[in-house]
């Protein structure tokens, strides 16, 4: 993901305006514009400012295919917090089955 696309994602996320986030990160809004629109690649202590405005960071994760599938966690955090808890109510009550018909074999 390009820096524009990856502030633009972030600054939705958390529901400010390019302008409210331009005041909050003391930064030209203008800027913030033309980095999300892609014409103008930011420097990592610009975007680190603007990302940390918006209550996220930037990460180094491995390309999918290798390591820890995030897709899972995001998938996950889209549900409400009582589908959460029943998904993993389920998955205990699965677990649960499964150790028991492994001791009645």
């Amino acid at each position: 993901m390009d820096a524009g696309r990856l502030l633009r994602t972030a600054r939705l996320r958390s529901g400010l305006t390019q302008r409210a986030l331009a005041k909050k990160a003391r930064v030209p809004q203008p800027m913030i514009s033309v980095i999300e629109r892609g014409l103008q690649d930011p420097r990592h202590a610009t975007l680190d400012r603007l990302l940390k405005a918006t209550h996220h960071e930037l990460d180094l994760v491995a390309n999918a295919g290798v390591g820890v599938d995030r897709t899972q966690f995001v998938e996950s955090l889209r549900l409400s917090l009582e589908e959460r808890v029943e998904r993993n109510r389920a998955a205990a009550d699965f677990v649960g089955r499964v150790r028991k018909a492994r001791r009645l074999a």
